[in-house]
């Protein structure tokens, strides 16, 4: 699981840093007045930000103190997918060997102290 998990978001690492790099070295990120006067731009836009929220909803749970999630929220807000698939990858080498999904999926202070009824 841990290195399918870790393929899966090197390669969305690697596909939006070069995306994005490309896009950048034809038109700036400010120089977009279109597509905002564009209804299904606003709507990606809209779909995009409210899945970055989404994640952002368990980096939060995932986070103990306030300033790693300050910080990751403006990293997810600012780059969305960049940091939310860097946000996995750190996750996933931090994990011990042969930990399973509720590992990283589930705060370390929580996922250690599950009883076996709940499991």
């Amino acid at each position: 699981m841990k290195r399918a998990l870790a393929v899966l978001f090197l390669a969305i690492l690697a596909t939006m840093l070069f995306v994005t790099i490309r896009a950048s070295l034809e038109r700036s990120v400010f120089d977009n007045g279109f597509l905002i006067r564009d209804v299904w731009g606003v709507a990606t836009l809209a779909d995009a930000y409210c899945g970055f929220l989404t994640f952002y909803a368990w980096v939060f749970y995932k986070e103990r103190g306030w300033p790693g999630r300050v910080a990751w929220f403006a990293l997810i807000m600012a780059l969305g997918n960049i940091a939310m698939s860097a946000y996995v990858l750190i996750a996933l080498v931090r994990l011990p060997t042969g930990a399973g999904p509720a590992q990283l999926l589930l705060r370390a202070d929580l996922s250690s102290r599950r009883s076996p009824a709940r499991a």
